[in-house]
């Protein structure tokens, strides 16, 4: 479009301020449901930059959204902010070594994410009022993703209701359009109940919930076998019923993650976990109780919206990295296996490169890569709207996702200029749509063809809350 490279030039306008934004939300990483800090800084640069501001979207404290523009259509900038347990680590240091605290760590890259997301926010109100059209640019400030499912508890409220598009990106590797495959999960409780007792002196007399917990382990990883390949079943001991050996455990619970290619196969993969869940129970002459934790959808692709942000992609070429940038991913590529970097290439289709440290090419549109695939709660989003994201690349290739490595690199020179990348590519399909309403209207139709068949349907109970203690589970 004729007006893109003004619309570069108003996110390079912004960029330090969200390059800042990007660096506090790194040094004070927080939980799902618990990101007040971030949130805060969120709301603050809102606020700064003339946004109105909604908070305590869907009931939840640290979902927030800001406005800008009038009357037109309403195009979504989404972000996020939550960080991980475990993952926390000196910044810019390639080697392990975690900093003084509670352990948590910006290790997928969210700090970016959510600055990003607000820098192409914050350009495109200004190409608003500089051009005096009439349209409405929002930004979502969406926490809990890691996890919490914050986007389908929204999405299920009504909050992208009147949204004509959502744009989003995704720290990554690579500059590229993301690959609309995301697998759909739930979360869920087993909570096992028995009769506690005396371990040597009347064992007859327990009934032990941690004999139950691991029977169904047992169960489940024989099923493996017999489910879709895509699939994926993952656990967590939450309570294993104690320290003491010789007490027979008369309480235990386990958190199990379902995961599958769609809704339906979800269902399906559910039904027969809780099935192993009742026969540990009958072996055991325990009692199972069961409590959904959160659920998301897979992703749904928007064709037209793909195509628009290739073209920015192409427009711009890769991020304007350095040799300095280069030589700092080199040093965290030593840290990595051949597998590793060669995985990376091979998810995007690509052919295996050695000797490169970070992205110098734009990956075609039409590279289909090794399914290597996570669940994301924009997967919810994209079945009420039509949705496109981008990958930024942000850090080393070969970096894997949810690692040390890659919270050192997320206040790099190299990552804020991935970050800018990234909202340069999402402000600027922004721009197109905001331009050409055809695009819109091909988004819509694009959406409509892929939910005729199958309408969208809330993976979440209706009378579950948004989970807004997990962090402390």
């Amino acid at each position: 479009m004729q007006n893109t490279d003004e619309i570069w030039r108003l996110v390079d306008e912004r960029k330090d301020a969200f390059i800042a934004l990007s660096d506090r939300v790194w040094e004070m990483p927080e939980l799902a449901y618990a990101e007040f800090r971030s949130a805060a800084e969120h709301k603050a640069a809102l606020e700064a930059h003339g946004f109105r501001i909604t908070e305590k979207l869907a009931g939840i404290p640290t979902a927030l959204m800001g406005e800008a523009g009038e009357e037109g259509p309403v195009i979504a900038i989404l972000g996020e902010y939550d960080a991980l347990p475990g993952l926390s680590q000196a910044a810019g240091v390639a080697e392990r070594r975690p900093l003084p605290g509670d352990g948590a760590g910006h290790g997928c890259g969210h700090n970016l994410l959510g600055a990003g997301a607000m820098l192409a926010a914050t350009a495109v109100k200004d190409y608003l009022e500089k051009n005096g059209i009439k349209g409405r640019v929002r930004y979502y400030g969406c926490p809990a993703e890691e996890g919490g499912a914050a986007k389908a508890f929204m999405v299920r409220e009504g909050a992208f209701k009147d949204v004509d598009i959502a744009i989003s990106w995704h720290p990554a590797p690579f500059a590229a359009v993301n690959e609309p495959n995301s697998l759909a999960n739930t979360r869920i409780d087993f909570s096992f109940t028995g009769r506690a007792s005396h371990a040597a002196a009347a064992p007859h007399l327990g009934r032990s919930a941690l004999d139950a917990v691991e029977l169904m382990n047992v169960g489940v990883n024989y099923m493996r076998e017999h489910m879709p390949s895509e699939a994926r079943i993952h656990y967590a001991y939450l309570d294993a019923g104690g320290i003491a050996p010789n007490v027979v455990q008369g309480s235990a619970k386990v958190r199990y993650l379902i995961r599958a290619s769609d809704l339906p196969m979800l269902t399906g993969l559910v039904a027969r976990v809780r099935k192993i869940a009742d026969g540990a129970a009958l072996m055991t002459e325990t009692t199972v109780s069961t409590q959904v934790v959160s659920a998301v959808s897979n992703l749904l692709g928007n064709s037209p919206l793909e195509r628009a942000m290739q073209n920015n992609i192409e427009r711009l070429g890769p991020p304007p990295f350095d040799d300095a940038d280069r030589a700092l991913a080199a040093e965290f590529q030593k840290t990595l296996s051949d597998e590793d970097i060669a995985s990376a290439f091979r998810r995007m289709g690509v052919p295996v490169r050695k000797g490169v440290p970070l992205a110098d090419e734009v990956i075609p549109l039409e590279a289909k890569g090794v399914a290597m695939v996570g669940s994301t709660d924009v997967g919810d989003v994209s079945w009420v709207v039509p949705t496109v994201q981008a990958r930024g690349a942000t850090y080393a290739i070969g970096t894997p996702g949810h690692s040390w490595q890659l919270t050192a690199q997320g206040q790099s020179p190299l990552a804020h200029k991935g970050m800018v990348h990234a909202a340069k590519i999402m402000a600027g399909v922004a721009v197109d749509a905001l331009s050409d309403p055809a695009l819109i209207q091909q988004a819509r139709a694009d959406l409509k063809q892929r939910t005729d068949a199958v309408p969208y349907v809330c993976p979440l109970p209706d009378d579950l809350t948004p989970p807004i203690k997990m962090a402390s589970v």
